[in-house]
């Protein structure tokens, strides 16, 4: 399997479980601030809210299919 595969089936899961994915995202991204002490929360937030906007696209056109 390739990392085009390997993408394609997170895409695909990612998109099956939105709900479950968007937790995950927001899991790390807590972890992440701890972790870097505060020091890079904006940039932290703003990865996440890409995520976890990504994941709901990927939901939200699963459900369509």
């Amino acid at each position: 399997m390739g990392m085009k595969d390997t993408f394609d089936k997170a895409k695909k899961l990612a998109g099956q479980h939105s709900d479950k994915a968007e937790q995950g995202i927001d899991k790390a991204a807590e972890h992440a601030k701890q972790r870097t002490g505060g020091k890079y929360d904006e940039h932290i937030d703003k990865a996440g809210g890409s995520a976890g906007e990504y994941v709901r696209k990927q939901g939200e056109q699963d459900r369509e299919r």
